[in-house]
């Protein structure tokens, strides 16, 4: 009696998504090296709005915001608008990585990481990479506390000499968690207008460290970039990113929830609460979860309104996990608008 048909193999999958998809204009190659610089730095953008907050639940988030006149969110957050007696108060880290402290250059993390990995492994690879030639890669470039939750379970695994699928299957409790998801972008900026394509590289990657909506997550993201390379409407990328998962899984009625209070007129805040009493961020389960993100990620470009600025404060000021979300958001609303539709403060820090 169970409700959804959640396959992990990509052949399944196919099989799985909805007849009708959205069938997308063609791609303008002048524009692409614009949009693809965009997209990269809309990424960091993102990620670094959210990495000092990473890990607070919403209410010391805005306590922050607040405290600092940043409320509703439209900028980084400054150590200089930090206090001291403000550090002590919230227990908050003086040496984060607050944006006017970095000296020029963004800090590693995972989320950018795994943006570079991915170039670099097609590159030695080819485009036509399997998955077990990532978790060479793994092995190969990335140590292994570079890796969290259910990559370093999948890294441990390969390690022992277990190859994909097996390696996000044994002894992972993470393998529907937001790893894969953070992971998927760079093979929407290598597919631009074909969130197919796209869609299956991200496969290729996630399997090896996800099953069922963990996989469909990235299947999700790297859609979504491709199709934001070509479209001029955020719901039309949004519908072709659903187009590549299976109309009965868990993600897919999730998001599905999410854009029918948007067309319901529900105002962001209300529309993000509702997230909130579905998933508790005091639950590391739910917190780290791929579909919880996902709804935020998804609520954040709709309400956003196509919007650098406002999608990816969206993103971070509800809480879960901030920078995955802002990274992805980032990365999208970066490759949908451009160099030109990101204002300067938010990349001269890096």
């Amino acid at each position: 009696d169970y409700a959804f048909r959640e396959p992990d193999a990509l052949s399944a999958i196919l099989e799985e998504r909805p007849s009708v998809r959205p069938v997308l204009p063609a791609v303008k190659k002048a524009e692409l090296p614009d949009r693809v610089l965009g997209a990269w730095r809309g990424r960091i953008a993102g990620c670094l709005l959210g990495k000092p907050v990473e890990g607070f639940h919403r209410n010391r988030i805005l306590s922050i915001l607040k405290e600092t006149a940043n409320y509703p969110m439209t900028r980084y957050i400054m150590r200089e608008e930090m206090p001291d007696a403000l550090i002590q108060r919230l227990s908050l880290d003086p040496g984060s990585c607050w944006a006017d402290t970095l000296g020029g250059l963004a800090p590693a993390d995972d989320d950018t990481n795994y943006t570079v990995f991915a170039l670099r492994m097609v590159e030695e690879y080819g485009e036509g990479f399997c998955p077990n030639d990532v978790l060479e890669g793994w092995l190969r470039w990335l140590p292994m506390l570079s890796t969290c939750t259910a990559e370093r379970v999948a890294y441990r695994n390969a390690a022992t000499g277990l190859t994909a699928p097996e390696t996000a299957r044994h002894d992972n409790p993470y393998r529907e968690w937001i790893g894969a998801q953070i992971r998927a972008d760079f093979y929407g900026y290598l597919n631009p207008g074909d969130p197919e394509k796209a869609a299956a590289m991200a496969w290729r990657d996630a399997c090896i460290s996800h099953v069922k909506n963990g996989i469909y997550g990235a299947m999700y993201v790297a859609a979504l970039i491709a199709a934001a390379a070509v479209c001029s409407d955020m719901e039309t990328v949004i519908q072709a990113g659903m187009g590549q998962i299976p109309t009965a899984c868990r993600l897919r009625c999730a998001l599905d929830q999410v854009c029918s209070w948007h067309r319901e007129g529900l105002e962001a805040q209300m529309l993000f609460d509702k997230i909130h009493t579905l998933y508790d961020e005091r639950n590391i389960h739910h917190w780290c979860h791929t579909i919880s993100n996902a709804m935020i990620v998804t609520a954040a470009l709709l309400c956003g309104c196509g919007d650098f600025e406002k999608s990816i404060c969206l993103a971070v000021q509800t809480g879960f996990d901030t920078d995955c979300n802002g990274a992805t958001v980032g990365s999208i609303l970066g490759m949908f608008r451009g160099t030109q539709g990101i204002a300067a403060r938010w990349t001269e820090p890096f």
